[in-house]
């Protein structure tokens, strides 16, 4: 009874058209996220080139620091 209630009120404010039922979704099929892949892999270079370039930043200053 309350979810007819429910609906009669948003039926009369004028909401109801924009809620999807249930039976509105319909199944997507499953793909192959290939695309996926490629972001994660790019991820994996960009944390390494970022890894190395830090690991040179503090391997100058250490440097610098000892030959001061």
């Amino acid at each position: 009874m309350a979810s007819f209630a429910l609906d009669l009120v948003l039926w009369l404010a004028g909401i109801r058209g924009h809620i999807p039922r249930f039976d509105d979704f319909r199944p997507v099929p499953v793909a192959p996220t290939a695309g996926a892949n490629r972001l994660v892999h790019t991820l994996v270079i960009v944390a390494a080139v970022l890894a190395m370039l830090s690991l040179a930043v503090w391997g100058t200053v250490w440097i610098a620091i000892e030959i001061l």
